[in-house]
């Protein structure tokens, strides 16, 4: 998920919707999922929720880890899955986490820009801790499980930022390119144990985080909403509509699926044609 290049300074929802907005995906027919466990960081809201919904939606029990503690169990308790409420920031607390997970997306994650003179040191330690140390962790602690049953599926959310460049976001950017290389090693690893590992690679993704930026952005850049969408956020796509969080989700469901075994340590861009330049 892609935030834009200024700092947040206060919630402004979206009152324009972008052309074209996609049209809501099926729920599989088939419960291809069933009797698995899945575990989902984030997963209180955006791209995180949306890929608890789907995973539930085909069969898995779904962990469901936020430090959101009111939406997480709301959302565990419509889905029929378990919540996990963990800061992780927080080494320890993410050891807490289960690990006889089948299926493990990590998906958490947070933003802050600045120039990288001026960028808090704490803040950049705080970004890594949860974007790549708490992935790290659950991995260590699920993939034993995954290699004992001899079946089990990583999907890392990274970002057009796991494969690009943009100033002002050294931490972020960073840190999805060590997520990057964390799922490529794991994938090396796992793979004679019938467990994959991917990375899923979305430009900005219409979540809460994004949408209440936008008028932000207008005010900022003295421009239009629509402007910012277009010309900000949207300027190195081809597509020029935000990401829903149910197609990164379906992404993350087909990686999940029977017929992906053979993918592994791949990087599935779905940035609108941004790295096609």
């Amino acid at each position: 998920m892609e935030t834009p290049q200024s700092p947040v300074h206060g919630p402004a929802p979206l009152t324009v919707p972008p052309p074209r907005a996609a049209a809501p995906s099926p729920s599989p027919a088939d419960p291809f999922l069933a009797g698995r466990t899945a575990l989902v960081t984030g997963a209180a809201s955006g791209i995180g929720q949306a890929c608890a919904e789907a995973l539930a939606t085909a069969g898995a029990h779904v962990y469901v880890v936020d430090k959101a503690a009111d939406a997480a169990k709301s959302l565990a308790e419509r889905i029929g899955g378990t919540a996990w409420v963990v800061d992780l920031s927080v080494p320890e607390a993410v050891d807490t986490l289960p690990d006889d997970a089948d299926l493990v997306v990590n998906n958490a994650g947070l933003q802050h820009v600045a120039p990288v003179h001026e960028f808090p040191p704490d803040r950049f330690a705080l970004i890594h801790r949860v974007m790549v140390e708490a992935p790290f962790r659950i991995l260590r602690r699920t993939l034993p499980g995954m290699y004992e049953r001899g079946w089990g599926r990583v999907v890392n959310i990274s970002s057009v930022h796991g494969l690009r460049a943009s100033p002002y976001k050294s931490a972020y950017v960073s840190a999805k390119h060590a997520l990057e290389g964390l799922s490529k090693v794991v994938a090396l690893e796992a793979a004679p144990h019938g467990v994959t590992s991917n990375c899923v690679n979305p430009g900005y993704v219409r979540t809460p985080l994004v949408e209440n930026q936008i008028a932000d952005q207008a005010r900022t850049h003295g421009i239009s909403e629509e402007e910012v969408v277009g010309k900000v956020m949207l300027e190195r796509s081809a597509i020029k509509r935000l990401i829903e969080p149910r197609e990164v989700a379906e992404a993350v469901l087909w990686l999940c699926g029977p017929h992906t075994g053979h993918i592994t340590g791949t990087s599935l861009a779905m940035d609108g044609g941004w790295t096609a330049h």
